[in-house]
């Protein structure tokens, strides 16, 4: 089973998300959190920390970090386990330095959220928009 991290940045009441391209095989053509599969002695932290480098350019600081959920995602005969986290502090603004991953990043409040690629990881990011203002 394949394991993905992806983490919640948010700022004034806004989350970050990405927009996977239409040629992904893995939820192609929707907005979803930005993040990637942990590699083979990486911890969630770590491949957190090089995953949101590597597609937003950001460095971010793993003590503002805390655990949304953890959900089974994907197909049944090609589950993942995905972790999620809320990223409350990074350094660098987020840019798509991924163009082969994401086709577009926008902020987006509560109002607007788009529809969602998993809905237990939506309702955590939700829970936490509403309880954290930085």
């Amino acid at each position: 089973m394949h394991k993905v991290v992806v983490g919640a940045l948010i700022r004034e009441g806004r989350v970050l998300l990405v927009h996977r391209r239409p040629d992904k095989r893995a939820y192609p053509d929707v907005w979803d959190l930005p993040g990637g599969v942990i590699e083979a002695d990486e911890s969630e932290l770590g491949a957190l920390t090089r995953e949101l480098h590597e597609e937003l350019g950001v460095r971010i600081a793993t003590d503002s970090t805390s655990h949304l959920c953890r959900v089974t995602a994907g197909p049944a005969e090609e589950p993942a386990l995905l972790s999620a986290w809320l990223v409350r502090d990074w350094q660098g603004t987020p840019e798509n330095v991924a163009p082969e991953e994401h086709d577009d990043i926008g902020w987006f409040g509560l109002d607007e959220l788009p529809a969602p690629a998993h809905q237990l990881v939506r309702a955590a990011v939700v829970d936490a928009m509403r309880s954290y203002r930085g």
